[in-house]
């Protein structure tokens, strides 16, 4: 209690210090502080208020109540309504998958193989001819091509043939093998049926058959890449490692990888190792878990991960790291590594995908079978076990080829480079068996995750269906093989227009779930890199600021339940700058036929909007009339005015250039009236209505004033209309014409009070102060009791007036001492004027001045440290997995080999590569050539290739967001650094988002720590993955697994590599690599 009390005091005379220092020095006091802010408060709000015409604007919407209605927003009406559609899409799009595969498995069981074809057997377009130069378009045997008549197809955003399918074959197979040319002949029968589903469904996108040959036939035609832009470009595509070929063509799978690190695995069979350990990470989706165990006299995991995780994109990388640090030693001991890896696959205490359970060991041979520890841990053949020999070396095979066989596996061989891609994947041939020998239950459509077109469409989420080899074997056995896995696109636009947006408001949304918790529809799901060949996994926790409720929403999302929940969270602005605090409502139910989960996000203001009167003569009239507001003729009179691109019409083409889009939006609606069939009628007649209001504020009130310090007069409305008074001003005016997007206008929708938003400091492009300083409010009105929010109105400021203005306020009058208040660049205090993100928008010194829109820990850091100990300010730090950085200039080892010999760019910067595997690069694809003439196409490059700048590459970026903390209104402390100390004291700025702060000058003491205290975006590493498995959050895999099948048979496990050399060959090569390396010993493997 004592020390209560003492504690109590201290604070006390503390704070009597702080607020009366003036009564004995020159610092001002508390009570003349209050009286400059409240002075401040005064003429800004005064001259905010009557300059917008906030009160204005709220008149005319009220006095024109009869020309609209206020309708409500029933989130859980609009929810299901929206669920369903969805889910009619999707139904659709399934009857299109389980119609070709249907037909795929008739055609292949009534096609007849051959061995030989004639000249001109085959026809086919191959989507990597160049249709430019066909000369170099080789005809192989047996096969003639096609050469399609393209055209620009607005839907695919790229050249096009109906009348064709495309075909396309990975680099490294053969095109001309016997097994290609037969699936080249019984697939042509699939364009028809292409063909005939999008003639009863024309808004049909890619149809796709992924074969297991690697294979793939599209429809409608296009070609691959354009050559004239990517003339060198090497494609490294191959069907089977699409996130969707992946997720259809066998169950999920729990995977051991076990790697033998022992003496005997050392130089280039090290190197094979791990590049092959690193693609076979690659054929893994989120669906899967894994982890890497390395042995030799004992077993160890490779990584921190002592348990199974999930394969996501920063697990995979984990371990990739740490699969290029595995060094070679010791001796071999496969009942210690195959121990600790039932170990791990049996630990049930762990997540997991509880299906599929694979050990997959790399090794370069031994003599040791290990049956002991088989019989101990899998004698119910429940762990399928893959054995890969690694390396060119004659120790026997004989012992891991019978680990495979006993283990219901398959045995491989990867003696060189080139069989890596292709026998790395090949082990999901085997775990199809399962499915194909379920006939009719395992012919389930499943929805993908959502990734990233090959083809260019954009974000996608693809309907999957398994096509099974119907035939028996000559001696009757059921065929186990799976053909492949068909495939058809939705667009996630097209999803996007099922759930509409503009009646909900800026800050309204939908957004929907899969079961591993990543956002298929979010506003914040924007991938910063349109070329990434990673999956888009963004987690809704990540997509929006975490709280515990948001976790329990997301819980009972994946669960398939339906709910809602309305709490305060805090949101991330629009410009990633601000958090503000907002009331929302979620409402969430599933998505039947579907793993999705659809939710309706409202804040408390969007539960009602206004929607025009259609059925009125005199309001169409008047909308008519409204019209001649938009024109580019009367932006003198009615102000520079934007229009939201929004699809208003189908015959209104959108333009990027705002100017030319109201011109074709004019020029159609004098055409046309605002009810026609092609048109949105509630959407136009909207806009034209808020067109009419905001030019009625112009042309009586904002015309008719006459203000000082006034730059610019804005309003920006829900039906998308932006003017900006005068013309001069909205020239350049640098904000998103779509008002759903302006950062400033959403903010104002959650606050109360004038939103001051700092200019971007030092950001080419953008709003500088000089330009004025933004000032906005939301204009809110009451409709029959209904809270209606329909638009934002706001000034412009001329920051040097109102610094002016700021130091004439803060100066006492009939002053005789040192400090008379914020006198212009004082030697004695720095009086500044902060906003609720921390960023500077006023000073009494000319060189912050300059540094207005800046972030006040850059330029002040002490002090801003203080205020954030003293609870004005809290922050708030998260992460954005969508980011692009520029490539570092020693990038870790990350990706492994992609194709037949093209190094990653890591390899190509390591002297240590090019000393030792480039030499056998390049003898192998000496060999490769001979036997495959075709097999050099990827490394067809020029060397200029390798000089040219690097793109921006997919990184993680940490990101830190300041706010205010509470309502408090007072602040005051003390800065004390090393040999001096500041006397500080802050005050709100009441009705705005402003914090005036006097303190002593940062000149008088520059002992305090210099280092700057950072808000702007950095790269990061992003939250530890070893920390983050520990508490993984909840998913849920899918309900029904295909692992086993009483009738499988696993006899066919496996024997040497297609790809494999002759042993004569390989040792004339291998002898003359021993030669060339010889003198390279010295480098690190």
């Amino acid at each position: 209690m004592a020390a209560g009390w003492l504690l109590l005091f201290i604070l006390t005379l503390f704070q009597s210090v702080v607020m009366n220092h003036s009564s004995e020095g020159p610092f001002p006091s508390a009570t003349t502080i209050k009286a400059w802010v409240d002075k401040m408060q005064e003429d800004l709000v005064t001259l905010a208020r009557t300059a917008s015409g906030v009160d204005q604007l709220a008149e005319i919407y009220l006095k024109n109540a009869a020309m609209y209605t206020v309708e409500a927003n029933n989130p859980r009406q609009l929810v299901e309504i929206a669920a369903r559609d969805i889910e009619k899409l999707l139904s659709n799009r399934s009857k299109a998958l389980v119609r070709l595969a249907k037909e795929a498995e008739k055609y292949q069981a009534s096609h007849q193989w051959r061995d030989e074809f004639g000249n001109n057997d085959i026809i086919y377009y191959n989507a990597k001819d160049d249709q430019n130069d066909p000369e170099k378009n080789e005809t192989e045997s047996g096969s003639q091509r096609i050469r399609p008549v393209f055209e620009d197809d607005p839907v695919f955003r790229r050249q096009t043939s109906y009348q064709h399918a495309a075909v396309h074959i990975p680099t490294d197979i053969y095109e001309g093998s016997t097994i290609v040319l037969n699936e080249l002949n019984w697939t042509a029968a699939l364009d028809d049926v292409f063909k005939r589903n999008r003639e009863e469904d024309p808004t049909l996108l890619w149809q796709v058959f992924g074969s297991a040959t690697g294979l793939a036939r599209y429809y409608p035609a296009s070609p691959w890449v354009d050559k004239s832009r990517t003339p060198n470009k090497i494609d490294l595509y191959d069907v089977r490692r699409r996130p969707w070929y992946i997720q259809g063509a066998a169950s999920p799978k729990d995977m051991l990888i076990l790697v033998d690190a022992s003496g005997s695995v050392s130089g280039l069979t090290l190197k094979l190792i791990r590049t092959s350990v690193i693609e076979m990470l690659e054929t893994l989706s989120d669906d899967d878990f894994v982890n890497v165990v390395s042995f030799n006299n004992n077993a160890q995991n490779v990584s921190c991960f002592n348990h199974l995780v999930q394969a996501n994109v920063r697990n995979k990388k984990k371990l990739k790291e740490a699969v290029y640090k595995i060094s070679a030693k010791g001796i071999t001991d496969y009942k210690k590594g195959f121990s600790y890896a039932f170990e791990q696959l049996l630990n049930h205490s762990v997540s997991r995908a509880n299906c599929n359970k694979i050990i997959m060991l790399f090794t370069d041979g031994g003599e040791e079978r290990a049956q002991e520890i088989f019989h101990k841990y899998n004698e119910d053949k429940k762990v399928r076990v893959f054995t890969f020999s690694v390396g060119q070396h004659n120790y026997d095979k004989g012992p891991i080829q019978w680990m495979a066989c006993e283990n219901k596996g398959y045995y491989y061989e990867i003696p060189s480079i080139g069989a890596i891609r292709i026998n790395t994947q090949e082990y999901l041939d085997v775990l199809g068996r399962p499915m194909v020998l379920a006939g009719e239950q395992a012919k389930q459509v499943q929805w993908t995750n959502v990734y990233l077109d090959a083809l260019e469409l954009g974000l996608v989420i693809t309907g999957t269906l398994p096509v099974f080899n119907l035939t028996r074997e000559q001696n009757g056995k059921i065929n186990q093989l799976i053909l492949g896995v068909m495939g058809v696109d939705v667009s996630l636009e097209d999803i996007k227009k099922l759930t509409p947006r503009f009646t909900l408001c800026p800050n309204g949304y939908y957004f929907a779930i899969d079961p591993n918790g990543y956002v298929l529809l979010h506003p914040n799901l924007q991938p910063k890199n349109p070329k990434s060949q990673e999956p888009v996994t963004l987690d809704f926790l990540d997509a929006e600021l975490e709280n515990d409720i948001k976790v329990e929403i997301r819980k009972k999302m994946i669960d398939g339940e339906s709910g809602e929940k309305t709490f305060e969270t805090l949101v991330k602005s629009q410009d990633e700058r601000y958090i503000d605090k907002g009331n929302r409502t979620y409402t969430w139910t599933a998505v039947n036929g579907t793993d999705y989960s659809l939710a309706l996000v409202l804040p408390s203001y969007s539960f009602y909007y206004i929607k025009a009167k259609i059925d009125e003569p005199i309001v169409l009239a008047r909308c008519k009339y409204f019209t001649e507001t938009l024109k580019p003729e009367d932006f003198d009179q009615s102000g520079y005015t934007f229009l939201a691109p929004r699809e208003y019409c189908n015959d209104v083409k959108k333009s990027e250039n705002n100017t030319e889009f109201l011109l074709n939006f004019n020029e159609f609606i004098d055409r046309n009236t605002p009810t026609s069939s092609s048109c949105n009628t509630d959407m136009v007649i909207r806009v034209l209505l808020d067109a009419g209001f905001t030019n009625e504020l112009v042309q009586n009130y904002w015309s008719k004033l006459s203000l000082d310090g006034v730059v610019a007069q804005f309003v920006v409305t829900d039906g998308g209309i932006t003017r900006v008074f005068p013309k001069r001003a909205g020239e350049d005016w640098l904000e998103n014409a779509e008002t759903y997007e302006v950062s400033f206008y959403k903010r104002s929708l959650d606050n109360d009070n004038y939103i001051f938003t700092a200019p971007y400091y030092n950001k080419s492009g953008a709003n500088s102060y000089e330009s004025g300083i933004m000032v906005s409010k939301a204009v809110e009105i009451q409709v029959d009791g209904k809270l209606l929010k329909p638009a934002v109105v706001g000034v412009k400021i001329d920051a040097t007036r109102w610094m002016d203005n700021f130091t004439k306020t803060t100066i006492k009058s009939l002053c005789n001492s040192e400090i008379c208040g914020c006198e212009r660049n004082s030697m004695h205090v720095d009086c500044v004027i902060l906003d609720d993100g921390g960023f500077l928008l006023m000073s009494n010194r000319d060189e912050y001045t300059q540094q207005i829109g800046r972030f006040f820990g850059e330029i002040d850091p002490g002090l801003m440290r203080n205020l954030i100990n003293m609870s004005l300010y809290a922050f708030n730090k998260s992460y954005d997995y969508q980011s692009v950085c520029d490539p570092e200039e020693e990038p870790k080892q990350g990706a492994g080999l992609r194709s037949a010999y093209v190094p990653t760019i890591t390899d190509i910067l390591q002297l240590g590569w090019w000393a030792s595997a480039a030499a056998w690069s390049i003898l192998q694809q000496l060999f490769l050539s001979l036997t495959f003439p075709r097999f050099l196409e990827a490394a067809d490059m020029e060397d200029d290739d390798f000089g040219a700048a690097l793109p921006k590459t997919s990184c993680i970026t940490e990101q830190t967001q300041y706010f205010f903390e509470n309502n408090d209104k007072s602040f005051g402390g003390i800065v004390d650094c090393i040999n001096c100390s500041r006397l500080y004291y802050a005050e709100k700025i009441s009705n705005t988002n402003l914090v005036f702060i006097i303190s002593d000058s940062q000149l008088l003491c520059r002992s305090c720590d210099p280092k700057p205290l950072m808000q702007a975006e950095k790269p990061d590493e992003g939250p530890n993955p070893c920390e983050m498995v520990k508490q993984p959050r909840y998913r849920k895999g899918p309900e029904i697994c295909f692992d086993e099948a009483k009738q499988e048979d696993s006899a066919d496990c496996g024997g040497a590599s297609g790809l494999s050399p002759s042993l004569w060959s390989m040792v004339a090569i291998q002898l003359v690599l021993l030669w060339l390396l010889s003198g390279s010993r010295h480098c690190q493997l």
